[in-house]
């Protein structure tokens, strides 16, 4: 009875062993806080694969506490790091041809953004990211707008003269193209920036401007509307060959997960620009709109700054802005 007994008991925790052995855990970096839209989009493809029921666990490590901000690519590249949600443009240094997802007038709204990330110009960015073992799971977009001290900021010629930050540096070779003295700074020292009266002007990310309290240093704010300059590609990127290495349940579970998580993320991207614009409203702050036409000047004039620059530092620069400028 004894033998039986014990026999029972260890065919039971070989069963156990077996269920922990076939679940997977995959751990998924990011650097914000967990009220973060970007934090918000990994949880769905966590929660939507839980719920899936194919022993796959998808770990999030947020605000910085696994990798760098600007040190994940790397990682997951090399399969040190099974998922992040990044601004592809950090990884510039290794594919030169990401700085295209963060350049001035490249897109104009939202959903020009959306067309964009399943365009040829995205195909032709996705094929470069395979040659690092990376794969696209989720496309996102992110706006931004301007601020200013004491005047307001739609067109080139209204930030001559001034002291300006500007958000990456394609931007800022733009801004010095208008005549604007360039300061380099992380958004968070904006603020203080304007305050002692360092910066008269600053461009940033729409999160950014409420989240660091601008408002309370600023005349006037131009939110992302109907056109915005700043918009930069955000996406939640997967080791290639962990994804192949996955069963097709898995996969499956991933990519429907993926699916449901995309959608959200635009959604709450155009609702992040308004709701922007309302908090400054709310704090006395004016509320400029840029036209159509501010669009097009700031453009022409990145064309001769930050877009010739790009095409003269990246090889197959003009094949790929021209893929990008062709989606309407």
């Amino acid at each position: 009875m004894k033998s039986i007994l014990k026999s029972a008991v260890a065919a039971m925790a070989l069963a156990s062993v077996a269920t922990v052995a076939t679940a997977t855990e995959l751990r998924l970096s990011h650097q914000w806080s967990n009220k973060d839209i970007r934090h918000q989009v990994a949880q769905i493809v966590a929660d939507e694969v839980a719920a899936a029921d194919v022993d796959l666990e998808i770990k999030i490590f947020g605000s910085k506490s696994l990798f760098k901000p600007r040190e994940q690519y790397k990682p997951l590249s090399r399969g040190q790091l099974d998922m992040t949600v990044l601004p592809l443009s950090y990884a510039g240094g290794q594919q030169p041809a990401y700085n295209l997802t963060l350049m001035p007038g490249l897109v104009k709204n939202h959903d020009h953004a959306a067309r964009l990330s399943k365009s040829a110009f995205m195909e032709a960015l996705e094929a470069k990211m395979a040659e690092d073992d990376v794969m696209v799971l989720v496309h996102g977009y992110l706006a931004g707008g301007f601020a200013g001290k004491d005047k307001c900021i739609t067109a080139p010629e209204d930030v001559a003269g001034l002291q300006t930050r500007a958000a990456g540096k394609s931007f800022e070779q733009m801004l010095a193209g208008a005549g604007a003295s360039i300061a380099s700074m992380a958004s968070s020292e904006i603020y203080n920036a304007m305050q002692t009266g360092v910066l008269q002007a600053a461009n940033t990310s729409s999160s950014s401007f409420v989240s660091y309290r601008i408002y309370e240093q600023v005349s006037c704010y131009t939110p992302a509307g109907d056109v915005a300059l700043w918009f930069m590609y955000q996406p939640l990127l997967m080791n290639k060959s962990t994804f192949e290495g996955l069963s097709e349940d898995q996969q499956n579970a991933l990519l429907a997960a993926a699916g449901k998580a995309e959608a959200y993320y635009l959604e709450e991207a155009k609702k992040q620009d308004a709701a922007s614009a309302e908090v400054f409203k709310e704090a006395g702050v004016e509320i400029a709109e840029m036209s159509a036409e501010d669009f097009d000047a700031w453009r022409k004039l990145a064309m001769e700054t930050s877009y010739a620059k790009f095409v003269e530092e990246v090889s197959d620069g003009q094949a790929l802005l021209d893929m990008a400028l062709a989606v309407e």
